[in-house]
C-alpha cells in the first residue's frame, strides 16, 4: 500500500473519530504528496525513498516550530505541533536508537579511515545514505562530530 493510500485510509478513520489533530496532520501529508507529484521532473510518481524524505521533512518542520514556540514561552502553540509530530511519525520507518547509529558511525569511520573533522563530510554522506529514513540528520551529525573530535 502506497503512502497516499495509507494516508487516505487514516483520514477516513480520523474523520469518523472526529480527531481534528490527526486529520490536520494527515491533510498536511496528503497536500505534500500532491505537491511533490505535480512538481516538474517527478513524472507524477514518488518512490518510496521520496515518500520517506517528504514525511521526514514534515516532522522536522513541526519539531522546529515547536522548539521555537517553546523558546518563546508559547507552549499553547507548541503542544499542537508536537501532537502532529506523533501522528506523522507513524508513517516513518522504525527509528534507530543512538547506540545503533553510533555503531554504524564507528564502523563507517573505520572503513574509510577517517581521522579528524576534515573527514566529517565523507562520513556524513555515507552514514546518511545508509540510515536514510531511520535516523534524524541532526542526531547523526552530533554523533559523527563527537567521534571524529575524540
Amino acid at each position: 500500500m502506497s503512502l497516499q493510500e495509507q494516508v487516505m485510509t487514516e483520514m477516513k478513520a480520523a474523520m469518523k473519530a472526529k480527531d481534528t489533530v490527526a486529520l490536520e496532520s494527515l491533510r498536511a501529508i496528503k497536500s505534500a504528496i500532491l505537491l511533490a507529484k505535480t512538481d516538474k521532473g517527478s513524472g507524477g510518481e514518488l518512490s518510496e525513498e521520496d515518500e520517506v524524505k517528504l514525511v521526514q521533512k514534515l516532522v522536522k518542520q513541526r519539531k522546529d516550530s515547536a522548539a521555537i514556540f517553546s523558546e518563546q514561552g508559547r507552549d499553547d502553540l507548541a503542544a499542537p505541533e508536537l501532537a502532529q509530530v506523533a501522528v506523522i511519525e507513524k508513517f516513518l520507518p522504525e527509528q534507530l536508537t543512538e547506540e545503533e547509529i553510533e555503531k554504524v558511525v564507528v564502523q563507517t569511520i573505520d572503513n574509510i579511515g577517517a581521522s579528524g573533522m576534515q573527514d566529517m563530510g565523507k562520513v556524513m554522506g555515507i552514514v546518511s545514505k545508509e540510515l536514510a529514513g531511520q535516523a534524524d540528520g541532526k542526531t547523526i551529525s552530533t554523533i559523527v562530530r563527537t567521534k571524529l573530535s575524540s
